[in-house]
């Protein structure tokens, strides 16, 4: 948003898009030249973009403007942005159907990746320019300071549990739809806001699999 607002561009979805893009295959390549884990380097660089974004507004003046951003409103989602969803969705269906085993190789090994001739770095690009368009897509539902949590509480619990990487992949997404459809009839109920109510499920999601996981392990 703040990169679409200092270049002047009108289409205040589409600024946040090309910020998002540079953004991640900046964050990939960084990545790619350093030994820290992903994790880790995400959490530095949202962080400090976050941080950047901030003090900009506040000089600005257009604090107030943007501070939707920060805690999100689910409710205020138009037919077109649930359009933008629907495609996104089905594109990146379509790319995990076609690159899962691929995926697979690249995060257990990338050596034995290149041996096979797969394009490590292109997909990999791909990949994070598509986590990238979702992101920013939601964020304004969703909120800066929680869509960290959404992108990690459901793949975090759904290790704690799954057997496989397709499952891990299958829980991972029940959880998120879960958490995403409750947490909207909890706070509509109960006059709670959407984005927190959703991340708390998630974090109670995340513990009961810890629980379970233990457990299993007894």
């Amino acid at each position: 948003m703040l990169f679409g607002s200092l270049l002047g561009i009108s289409n205040l979805n589409l600024g946040i898009i090309i910020f998002a893009i540079g953004f991640a295959l900046l964050l990939n390549y960084v990545k790619n030249k350093t030994t820290y884990g992903a994790d880790t380097i995400i959490s530095v660089f949202s962080s400090i973009a976050i941080a950047i974004g901030l003090a900009i507004l506040a000089q600005t003046g257009n604090f107030n403007s943007y501070s939707s951003y920060l805690v999100g409103d689910i409710l205020s989602i138009t037919d077109l942005e649930i359009l933008y969803v629907f495609l996104i969705a089905i594109v990146v269906f379509i790319f995990w159907y076609f690159t899962f085993n691929k995926l697979n190789v690249i995060s257990i090994n990338s050596t034995l990746a290149k041996s096979k001739g797969i394009k490590i770095k292109k997909i990999d690009n791909i990949f994070v320019i598509l986590i990238a368009i979702v992101v920013m897509i939601s964020i304004r539902w969703i909120g800066i300071l929680l869509i960290n949590s959404l992108l990690i509480l459901p793949a975090a619990s759904s290790r704690n549990i799954a057997k496989n990487m397709r499952y891990y992949h299958l829980y991972a997404v029940i959880f998120s739809v879960f958490s995403g459809i409750v947490g909207l009839i909890v706070s509509y109920y109960f006059n709670v806001p959407t984005g927190p109510m959703i991340v708390i499920l998630s974090g109670a999601i995340y513990f009961v699999t810890l629980f379970l996981k233990k457990k299993v392990k007894e």
